[in-house]
């Protein structure tokens, strides 16, 4: 098991993190999350044109980067960091559901587009399905097959998160059409589903942690920083603590899921350890950074409102951290 990223992987989140800090800064997340499509569409343009970050687990076969699922874990905590929404997320378990249960004619047609940054995503039951409005290519699991859906309407749903897009699909008088194993791809889907989750959380574990720790060492009471009260110190320790055995749990659960040597039961253990310790510390995180901001962290104008909506957001993809510990067979 590997615990440090290789020079490529170093390199490839300092490239995403680069880009991100000039294109999503808090003004730039705020008005895409707002927007018609909910994304920046020439940011998402950037990062798969220029980065391939949709391509990063498609097999060069099918006009991908070759990598893995790790790679594109890497991507997703450092949006996580920025808040940035885009379609990775739905992207991404399409993409493994395809590459799990597709046929071979249904992955030759299917997965050089999503690789091109064609917005994917896949239904797995009949709640909201994300950025189901948006998506050119839309799976779904039906019985013992997967789908494709086409002419489904789809209707945008509010959420508390509004840099999360979900919407409601109404599959009567949709055409579907069977593309491969159901079973298999549900399966795929809601590991790497919950593991995208878990990078996610990590990112947005780190920003929350990095904003209350330069708060407090500007906010002065008593004539001397708050961030020098040794209560604070010890809180933000133990934040810190979290946060990096959430990183490490995180890296873990998608190594072993882009291994294909790795059991499946092995690989589903650590998914779901991953995703509910790091789901968790991100709402202590977000907490600890609404709390110690003080007043200024309930209003509009701050970013901590933005950090405490993803936040519980995360917890709710993919199952609640206590649904992860209970699939834990022990």
């Amino acid at each position: 098991m590997r615990f440090a990223l290789s020079e490529e992987q170093a390199e490839l989140a300092t490239t995403v993190r680069a880009l991100l800090d000039r294109r999503a800064d808090s003004a730039a997340v705020r008005a895409a999350s707002t927007s018609e499509t909910g994304h920046d569409e020439a940011l998402w343009a950037t990062l798969c044109e220029q980065i391939g970050v949709a391509a990063l687990a498609v097999p060069e076969e099918y006009d991908g980067v070759g990598a893995s699922f790790l790679e594109t874990a890497i991507v997703l905590e450092e949006l996580g960091r920025s808040l940035a929404p885009t379609p990775l997320l739905a992207t991404t378990v399409a993409i493994e559901a395809l590459l799990a249960g597709g046929t071979a004619e249904a992955k030759a047609h299917l997965l050089p587009r999503l690789a091109a940054g064609e917005i994917g995503t896949i239904a797995l039951d009949d709640g909201p399905v994300l950025d189901g409005d948006r998506a050119a290519v839309v799976l779904a699991v039906r019985g013992d097959d997967l789908v494709q859906v086409t002419g489904a309407g789809a209707a945008w749903t509010e959420s508390m998160d509004q840099s999360i897009r979900l919407a409601r699909l109404d599959l009567a008088g949709a055409e579907l059409t069977v593309v491969g194993d159901g079973s298999a791809a549900r399966a795929r889907a809601e590991l790497v589903g919950a593991a995208a989750v878990a990078a996610l959380a990590v990112g947005l574990s780190e920003r929350a942690l990095q904003m209350t720790l330069a708060y407090l060492k500007e906010r002065v009471q008593f004539g001397r920083p708050i961030g020098s009260f040794q209560a604070l110190k010890h809180r933000m320790a133990d934040l810190l603590a979290r946060v990096e055995m959430s990183r490490s749990a995180s890296w873990a659960a998608s190594y072993a899921l882009a291994d294909p040597a790795t059991e499946p039961a092995e690989a589903g253990f650590l998914t779901h350890a991953a995703t509910s310790y790091a789901v968790e510390t991100a709402a202590l995180a977000a907490s600890e950074c609404v709390q110690l901001h003080g007043g200024i962290a309930i209003t509009w104008e701050h970013d901590a409102h933005l950090v405490f909506k993803r936040a519980h957001a995360l917890g709710q993809l993919f199952g609640a951290p206590h649904r992860h510990r209970a699939a834990i067979d022990l």
